[in-house]
């Protein structure tokens, strides 16, 4: 009789899965490849499908709609036009999306590397006079944070409200003595969809890779660095840690703000409010004047808005597109935008670590090798530590720098966030920065690379299986 039960339910279940996947599957490929997986693999692939495979994008984890809740002015076709006209379809993409307009009046700051990155972070938090936002997808104990705890401790003291989001995996190691210690001191903390047995095929899959950090709404950092003494010490596996993350002052830090705002009413439900800065209160001095969009995604979004940020991005190319990212996992879309553009004559460079914090990760990456090779796309393989860095550049006029990599997770899974900079002189800083890095590393050539050893191709061929899951 038990087996009799445990048939019949087990049937249901995987006929509900069946229509879900029919209903709701995001890409035929994807869609196959579960049906095959759920037949084959009766438990197992059930199992998985629940835990890796659900369209979220059809079962919203966030309700509210962004427009609503951001409230922000509409602008004008025009207006965007006049701020620059080559790029205006991008910019009304990532409206359209993130419901951010472009905004000028903006002061940046290139951070490179961990030390430089914290000392200006630092400064900021230290000047802190009404509120500090901040979240991390990795929030590590070490003296970082021990630093971060006696300054907010101090700031708290003076009357500074703090805010904080850790992601529930991301930051999984981060110890319960040391969020107790952040409560105790009057610092409002949050886990973003922690892990919890009741919830884990909704949410284990679905991460918060933001990372930023706002001060009074005024000035807000964001890029690939996490909260961890490794960006300082280095690995004892890796090295060194190389990344870049950006110090933004004016209109475009209160849009950070209200990424943040977002994201905390998902965790808490509660509201912040966020005012957009009028354009008179952005940053004053006379190299303020940068122009920048804020682009935000995640799972529950209507669209892939930083896979579509991205895919503009590459098509738009008309000179050079250049690419630093240690987690490049191409889908069909943006293979097909490299090659294509890389075919018709742009230059295209790809920068990724040689060495990898994750080998089945890196297998992955090194799969899509020879077909970008073979287009004309030049790869260059970072020696020194890891390199984390996620940023393009393209044709002295534009740059993307933020916490997406280019991957389905990125795209289809975390929650991420990037700044675009419409700017030639930050363009330059950002090529002549790839430049130098390029020129210390290792160049691929195709025609070695196609004989490499079979027992690479091999790693190779199992990571390129397993990247739609990575």
């Amino acid at each position: 009789m038990w087996n009799a039960i445990f048939l019949s339910l087990y049937i249901l279940i995987a006929l509900a899965i069946i229509i879900s996947i029919l209903l709701h599957g995001a890409k035929p490929s994807k869609s196959l490849a579960w049906l095959l997986a759920i037949f084959t693999l009766p438990v197992g692939g059930m199992f998985l499908y629940l835990l890796l495979g659900r369209n979220r994008r059809k079962n919203k984890l966030l309700k509210l709609k962004k427009k609503a809740f951001l409230n922000l002015p509409e602008p004008s076709m025009q207006h965007m036009a006049s701020m620059s006209g080559k790029y205006q379809k991008l910019m009304t993409l990532v409206y359209r999306n993130s419901h951010f307009p472009p905004t000028d009046r903006n002061e940046l700051h290139l951070l490179k590397d961990g030390k430089t990155t914290f000392e200006s972070i630092f400064e900021a938090l230290e000047n802190a006079q009404y509120r500090i936002h901040l979240q991390y997808y990795i929030f590590e104990d070490g003296e970082l944070a021990q630093k971060l705890l006696e300054l907010f401790e101090r700031k708290v003291a003076q009357g500074v409200e703090i805010r904080m989001i850790y992601d529930g995996i991301g930051s999984f190691s981060l110890s319960k003595a040391y969020l107790k210690k952040l409560m105790s001191i009057g610092v409002e903390v949050f886990p973003f969809l922690p892990f919890k047995f009741g919830r884990f095929f909704s949410s284990l899959n679905y991460r918060n890779h933001r990372k930023i950090i706002v001060v009074d709404g005024k000035v807000a950092f964001t890029g690939g660095i996490n909260v961890s003494d490794k960006y300082l010490k280095g690995d004892v596996a890796l090295g060194n840690w190389h990344d870049m993350h950006l110090k933004l002052e004016g209109t475009a830090a209160s849009h950070l703000d209200f990424v943040f705002a977002m994201d905390w009413y998902l965790v808490c439900q509660k509201t912040i409010s966020v005012q957009p800065l009028h354009p008179d209160e952005g940053a004053t001095k006379k190299s303020a004047s940068k122009l920048v969009q804020i682009v935000s995604g995640g799972p529950d979004d209507d669209f892939p808005s930083l896979e579509q940020t991205y895919f503009a991005m590459i098509n738009k190319a008309k000179n050079y597109l250049y690419i630093t990212n240690p987690y490049v996992i191409p889908g069909q879309a943006i293979m097909q935008a490299l090659q294509t553009a890389a075919l018709g004559g742009v230059d295209i460079r790809l920068m990724v670590s040689e060495n990898a914090d994750n080998k089945i990760v890196s297998w992955s990456v090194r799969s899509y090798f020879e077909p970008l090779l073979k287009s004309g796309i030049k790869i260059y393989l970072f020696p020194d530590g890891f390199l984390h860095s996620k940023i393009i550049v393209s044709d002295d006029a534009i740059a993307t720098i933020g916490t997406a990599n280019l991957d389905d997770r990125s795209f289809e899974q975390n929650y991420e966030v990037n700044a675009i900079v419409y700017d030639a002189d930050f363009a330059n800083l950002l090529k002549e920065d790839f430049l130098k890095d390029a020129y210390s590393s290792r160049k691929l050539d195709y025609e070695d690379h196609i004989k490499r050893p079979w027992g690479e191709k091999l790693k190779e061929g199992f990571g390129k299986v397993f990247s739609p899951l990575l």
